[in-house]
Formats: structure tokens, C-alpha cells, sequence
């Protein structure tokens, strides 16, 4: 398709506006460093006024009928839908990712919008039976009000949907805060929710720093609820700070996760999944394989079989749909993993890659090489989420070794293992210290209509995704209907009573 850069303001009570006098930042395109978009630095009074419109379309929001927000979703999905071809190709732009993941990351917005609108005919309480006679007793699901969504680079379209569209669903309004170097993407969403007859004030967006803009949202006190995909020192800061206005702080962080490779494990099968698992978004996602460990039996054949297909794997234009791993996302990006390289070095023994890729097009953007570092458990590389195409590998001996490997990080998000025994696979469901287990698949996210989310430092217990998705944005209320037409006291000595 034929692209261009465009410039955007913020978008604030259904309008698009920039306001006087303010500065622009410019995102651009990690393979060639061609601009990709031109965007306005938010500040604090900013903030306010988004804050302040999402808070003016609060009660019509919420007293608008679920089914109805359903529907608008519904339209949203669709214009999606026929715009996925232009949007993918803008977050592979922005990005990085090679072009069929680009239109994976809107294919999953997409469906995942579908799925939340049909929340908006559920929306489930419960009922439950009464211990008087002639009352009713069940509950019902509110929203919380106005809501900040902040998010990520690395999925730009897929993991905004997950906050915005179960947020709208359950009648919440949103101030949407995404990564500065992703803004393109997040505008491109944003355009597609106003035209689809999402109310002005309901949906807003603000671009800017996490330190300014970021940190505006957590102070607002009319901020009822955050929602934060991030790192993890970032997370644990807007924690803090959310706890100090008892706000419901929502955090997606770090991964660290590990494939696990039994002796009796299907090689060519386990091939495909870790060359995709620890390279695919150039091993750019909190999902990403991060660490393999490989029983000792197997380890010297498939780390051989791993790098005869890396020679053959292609890392170069991400438009060209024969491209295995595109670039990293920034500069930034890149110098923290060569860092992390550097380090590898050090402490392991580099098994294959290890560095920039320069010459011809290279030299344009971020390019690494697939990087496998083959180390024991406990080294630094092994243990901290490093977030680039790293692949950090362990020899175990038996199987409770190698439970006992991938367990032992702060991190629980995905987990993996490969092998034929089905007594062995059910055991490692309930081993296994993560939110998500595939078993003989990478470690590679989860579908739309299940949980998403993990255990220690990889957030603070909630789940995106799935019909979980809907606890996040809602209050829970109960409800007695006393319909005996006398005063009935609950849980008093009846014999006793006055």
C-alpha cells in the first residue's frame, strides 16, 4: 500500500485538537528510520481536560443499555476488519514486527472486540437463595467511571482493544495513554472507534510521556481505575502511587518464560515452536521463550538442529512477507539488548549470533541476529527479561530439574513443555508457577475467549482477556429484594429477638 506520514493532535471529547503552542514528537520506522507520524507532547492540563471529559460522558455512557455498547463495538470490529490490510501495514511501520504478525496484532484486536461484544448480553451476576423466606438476593456488575488504559509498544493495536473494549463494554469511559513510540497506531485506533459511533468524551487519547502524561492519570482523582501494561519498576511505581488515591490498580508486566524440552519430545514440532516462541516480534513480547531447557538426553541434537535452521532464517525487511525476524523496535531497544549480549559473554558461552546486523539496509534501522547463549541456570541472562531475540539455554537432567529450572525466576507468566507422555504433560500443569502452560506449543499468548496474565513480579493478580476481562472494569454490587412485606433481620438469634 502507498503510505505517508500524517500529523495528529489529541483526541478529547470527540474531537481532534492540538492544543496552543504545543511541541511534537515524531515516531518513526525502525527498519528504515523514515517518519512514520507526527504527534503532540500532552501535559498535565492536557490530561485534565481529557480526564474531564471522559468524566461528562460518564453517566451517559454507563445508562446506556450493554447490548447497545455491544453493537458499537460490533461496527468497530467490522471497520477493523475492512481496514486491516492499512493497519497492519502501520504497526510492521512503526514496529517492526514482520508483516503477517502485524496483521495478527489487528486480526486479534479484531477478535477480541467481537468477543466483548457479546459480553454486553451477559455481563453475568448471580443469584443465590435467601435464608428468610419471601427475599430475593443476587448481584450485579457496574462500572467504575473513567479509566486510564496505558500501554505498550510492542502489541500497539492488540493489547490497547484488550483494555478499550472491555472497558466500553461494561460502561466505563477511558483516557487512553499508549506508548510514545507506537502513537501511530494508537491514533489509527482511536479514528476507527470515533467513526463507529462511540459518544464524544466516551473514548480519548492522549500522547505524551509516561512521566507527564502518565503520571497526570495516576494523580487524577477522578481516575477510578488503571489499567497498565509495561516493565516492571514502571508498574510497580504506578502501583504505589494508584494504592495512595485507592484506585483499582490492574498490572501486566515482565515474563521470563521457559520451554521446557523432554527426552521423548516431538524435535521437528519443538523446532518450529522455539525458533517462533524466542524470535517471532524478535523476541519482543512479555510471552516471548526467553529461556529453553532441554533434557540432556536430546540437548546436543536439537541446539543442533536449532542453529542449522537459523542459518536459513531471514532477518531483513519486515514487509516482505519471506522475513523471519524484522528489526527491534528502537534504538533504545537495541542498546539495552547488545547490552544484555555484552553481558552474555561474559557469564555463558555464545552459541550462535550475538550481534548488529550492518551493511545495506541494516544500516538504516535496528537489526540484530538471532542470539543463543548456551548458560546455567542462575546467570543473569538466565534469570532477568531481557525482551529482544535472546535465547538463553539449560541442560537438566530429569524432569523434576527441569520444573525446578523454570520456576525459579520472579517472573510466572507463559510456560511450555514438550513431550509424548500425557501423564508427564498433566503434571507439569499444576508444576508449572505461570499464569499460562502450552503444552507441546511455545510460549506464545493466549486466545482471545481465555485469561491472560501471570503470577509474581508479571502483575498484581488480575487477568486481561476472556470473560475475566469484564472484573477488571466493573464493581460488584449486591442486591435484597425483600418482598415479605415485614421487617426480616438476617443472621439474628429469631428466638431472641426483640
Amino acid at each position: 500500500m502507498s503510505f505517508r506520514a500524517e500529523e495528529f493532535g489529541l483526541f478529547v471529547g470527540g474531537r481532534w485538537v492540538t492544543p496552543p503552542s504545543a511541541q511534537r514528537f515524531e515516531t518513526v520506522n525502525p527498519a528504515t528510520g523514515e517518519t512514520v507520524g507526527s504527534f503532540v507532547v500532552g501535559s498535565p492540563d492536557d490530561v485534565k481536560d481529557a480526564v474531564a471529559a471522559a468524566h461528562r460522558a460518564f453517566p451517559g455512557w454507563k445508562a446506556t443499555p450493554a447490548p447497545k455498547r455491544g453493537e458499537i463495538l460490533l461496527e468497530v470490529a467490522r471497520r477493523m476488519r475492512r481496514a486491516k490490510a492499512d493497519l497492519g501495514g502501520i504497526v510492521t511501520r512503526e514496529m517492526g514486527k514482520v508483516i503477517a504478525e502485524g496483521l495478527g496484532d489487528v486480526q486479534e484486536s479484531i477478535d477480541f472486540i467481537e468477543y466483548m461484544a457479546g459480553e454486553g448480553r451477559r455481563l453475568f451476576g448471580e443469584t443465590v437463595p435467601s435464608e428468610l423466606r419471601a427475599k430475593f438476593c443476587m448481584t450485579v456488575r457496574q462500572p467504575k467511571g473513567v479509566v486510564a488504559c496505558i500501554t505498550p509498544w510492542n502489541f500497539p493495536t492488540a493489547i490497547p482493544n484488550w483494555k478499550i473494549a472491555a472497558a466500553l463494554i461494561t460502561g466505563n469511559t477511558i483516557v487512553f495513554k499508549p506508548a510514545s513510540g507506537t502513537a501511530r497506531c494508537a491514533a489509527e485506533v482511536v479514528r476507527i472507534y470515533e467513526e463507529s459511533g462511540v459518544p464524544p468524551g466516551v473514548l480519548n487519547l492522549v500522547t505524551g510521556s509516561g512521566g507527564v502524561v502518565g503520571n497526570a492519570l495516576v494523580a487524577d482523582p477522578r481516575v477510578r481505575a488503571i489499567s497498565f501494561t509495561g516493565g516492571v519498576e514502571t508498574g510497580r511505581d504506578v502501583y504505589v502511587r494508584g494504592a495512595q488515591g485507592l484506585k483499582m490498580v490492574h498490572l501486566e508486566l515482565g515474563g521470563k518464560n521457559p520451554v521446557i524440552l523432554m527426552d521423548d519430545a516431538d524435535l521437528p514440532l519443538a523446532l518450529d515452536g522455539v525458533l517462533f516462541g524466542a524470535f517471532g516480534t524478535a523476541g519482543q513480547r512479555c510471552t516471548a521463550t526467553s529461556r529453553l531447557i532441554v533434557h540432556t538426553k536430546v540437548y546436543d541434537e536439537f541446539l543442533g538442529m536449532l542453529t542449522d535452521r537459523l542459518d536459513r532464517f531471514t532477518v531483513g525487511d519486515p514487509l516482505d512477507p519471506a522475513t523471519g525476524m524484522g528489526p527491534v523496535a528502537s534504538a533504545d531497544q537495541e542498546k539495552k539488548i547488545l547490552g544484555y549480549i555484552d553481558l552474555g559473554r561474559t557469564e555463558a558461552t555464545l552459541r550462535y549470533g550475538g550481534r548488529k546486523r550492518t551493511g545495506g539496509i541494516y544500516d538504516r534501522g535496528h537489526f540484530l541476529e538471532p542470539t543463543i547463549f548456551e548458560t546455567r541456570h542462575g546467570t543473569r541472562i538466565s534469570r532477568e527479561e531481557i525482551f529482544g531475540p535472546v535465547l538463553s539455554v539449560v541442560r537438566v537432567g530429569d524432569y523434576d530439574e527441569a520444573v525446578k529450572v523454570a520456576n525459579d525466576v520472579d517472573y510466572g507468566l507463559s510456560s511450555s513443555i514438550y513431550t509424548r507422555d500425557v501423564n508427564r504433560a498433566f503434571r507439569a500443569i499444576t508444576d508449572l508457577e505461570a499464569g499460562i502452560t502450552y503444552i507441546n506449543a511455545p510460549t506464545i499468548g493466549a486466545e482471545v475467549q481465555l485469561p491472560f496474565g501471570g503470577i509474581k513480579n508479571t502483575g498484581n493478580g488480575g487477568r486481561e482477556a476472556g470473560s475475566a476481562a469484564i472484573e477488571e472494569f466493573t464493581e460488584i454490587k449486591s442486591v435484597f429484594v425483600d418482598f415479605s412485606s415485614k421487617l426480616q433481620k438476617a443472621q439474628i438469634d429469631r428466638e431472641s429477638a426483640i
